[in-house]
């Protein structure tokens, strides 16, 4: 493409410490991905979060025109990313796109998303539309849903196959970090992501809220299309860990964002989700999930005490 088409600093966060190599495997097939996308005008880099499986070695060797941007110790994805963002804006980038190191790109996605960008400087940050990658045409993502009469922050259209109910541009209510294209303006104007919600998830709906707050639109493009392994490189499915943080990061986004009147429901609303997981959970034995999840509700109770 020609110089005049808006720069893109494409920053892959990666992690990878299993000594099978499976996250250097998911690593290679989003770099191969990415090196088969239409739009030129992009520097791709990985921002590696101190891994020890062979992926800097790996990557050196066989893809020596990536960038490679070593923490040296693990960040966490809100740190890991706000590398990215940094260096992005360091280049002079017009946009920077944060990756997730377990997806595939279809080859027009970044071309369609920074189309779709650039018809309006108040788009501040889109998502592509997302599917499992073990079922091609079901999907992940298809825009984001933020609730805060029920507390619920959610992906539309999740587990539909996809039909083309979802095929029109339009803003939405928070844009996924699995792939995100934020505007650099965007950056300069809100800010980087907030460690709190470290190690992970969150940090991309606060984000979002931060900037449709700061006036930007957040807009979902179903033109722009992705394959996603989802909670591949974290060992898949739920977690202990991922069932706590999720918990405890949801509380910090009701309670920075939600109103007063919100309050009135979202207590009834989360503790009949909660009843229904846990019945759902003890049928499936997965008790260390049940604790997990205790253990969160509890943090939440310290924490407004």
């Amino acid at each position: 493409m020609a110089a005049e088409f808006p720069s893109v600093f494409a920053a892959v966060l990666h992690y990878g410490v299993n000594p099978d190599g499976s996250a250097r495997t998911l690593l290679k097939e989003t770099l191969d991905s990415l090196l088969k996308m239409t739009y030129t005008r992009v520097t791709i880099a990985v921002v590696d979060n101190g891994s020890t499986d062979g992926s800097l070695e790996m990557m050196c060797k066989e893809y020596p025109g990536v960038r490679l941007i070593e923490n040296g110790a693990n960040l966490g994805v809100g740190e890991g990313y706000n590398v990215g963002l940094r260096e992005g804006v360091r280049c002079g980038a017009d946009w920077v796109f944060l990756l997730n190191n377990d997806i595939i790109a279809d080859p027009a996605m970044l071309s369609k998303m920074v189309e779709a960008g650039e018809r309006d400087p108040k788009i501040g940050i889109l998502g592509p539309k997302t599917y499992f990658s073990t079922e091609p045409t079901t999907f992940w993502y298809a825009g984001g849903k933020v609730n805060f009469f029920t507390g619920v922050i959610s992906h539309r259209g999740i587990r539909e196959v996809d039909r083309g109910q979802f095929d029109r541009t339009e803003d939405t209510g928070y844009v996924n970090g699995c792939a995100m294209l934020i505007r650099r303006s965007v950056i300069e104007a809100v800010g980087y992501l907030d460690k709190a919600f470290h190690p992970a998830y969150g940090e991309d709906a606060d984000y979002s809220l931060r900037t449709l707050r700061a006036g930007f639109r957040l807009v979902y493009v179903p033109e722009a299309k992705l394959w996603h392994r989802v909670s591949a490189s974290s060992g898949g499915g739920a977690t202990p860990l991922k069932t706590r943080l999720k918990v405890e990061h949801n509380f910090l986004i009701l309670r920075r964002y939600a109103s007063w009147y919100h309050w009135l429901t979202i207590p009834w609303c989360l503790g009949a989700l909660a009843v229904v997981f846990v019945v759902r959970e003890l049928f499936r034995g997965n008790f260390r999930i049940l604790g997990a999840l205790g253990t969160g509700i509890l943090s939440i109770f310290r924490k407004t005490t």
